[in-house]
């Protein structure tokens, strides 16, 4: 899987460096709630949205202790059926992102509380074509939408946090209608639930999860 055990053993300090950034791009204030979101309904349900940000392990675990998260699960979007596989996404020409495909039940959590999580603890919005180590544009920050209720919100909140200077440098996230959600191989699923040992997960993915646990306690799920 390209080189990431050996850049997490040998460029712990950037990594770490990355996380202290991360920490320090919202000048330690807590996220806006978004201003447009839709309600929490009477009744159980599943809807999904597709959001990519970076290696799509880290993503993955965060949404998987979210509340109200029926699955998420690693895989691909952005480009065809053809290039959808690890080796080609990773040659950063397919048009692909490394992505999550998050279905959750909206009796349990908004739309608007899955964005406050992405854009504050499951990456950094602001960094183009890149997350940590990772460059390339299948490292973009995507939100692939489903309909135009989940674009207005994206959008609105996009502004929201532009408006109120949330973040120290401009939101590079994309907003795109899903074409298609391709899932990834068997062996990226749970990547860090698997290999918590694993030095890229200990000093980038780790973090995010305990970052989730502190900022969001009400959302957090074992």
């Amino acid at each position: 899987m390209k080189n990431r055990v050996l850049i997490g053993a040998v460029a712990a300090f950037i990594i770490i460096t990355f996380i202290l950034h991360n920490s320090a791009g919202a000048a330690n204030k807590a996220i806006p709630t978004p201003s447009v979101d839709e309600t929490l309904s009477p009744a159980k349900g599943q809807k999904k949205i597709v959001f990519a940000g970076g290696c799509f392990w880290g993503i993955q675990t965060v949404f998987k202790h979210t509340k109200g998260v029926i699955s998420s699960t690693a895989g691909y979007s952005g480009g065809e059926a053809s290039t959808a596989d690890y080796e080609t996404v990773s040659e950063g020409s397919s048009g692909h992102a490394e992505s999550v495909q998050v279905v959750y039940d909206p009796s349990q959590v908004t739309f608007g509380q899955l964005l406050k999580i992405f854009f504050s603890v499951a990456h950094d919005p602001t960094e183009l074509n890149r997350q940590g180590p990772d460059r390339g544009t299948q490292y973009r920050s995507v939100i692939f939408f489903n309909d135009a209720e989940q674009k207005h919100i994206v959008e609105s909140y996009i502004a929201q946090l532009e408006s109120a200077h949330f973040f120290n440098n401009p939101i590079v996230t994309q907003v795109v209608p899903l074409k298609a959600f391709y899932t990834a191989e068997a062996h990226h699923q749970d990547y860090a639930e698997n290999h918590p040992y694993d030095p890229y997960i200990v000093f980038n993915d780790a973090p995010k999860l305990e970052n989730l646990k502190k900022e969001y306690p009400e959302l957090y799920v074992k």
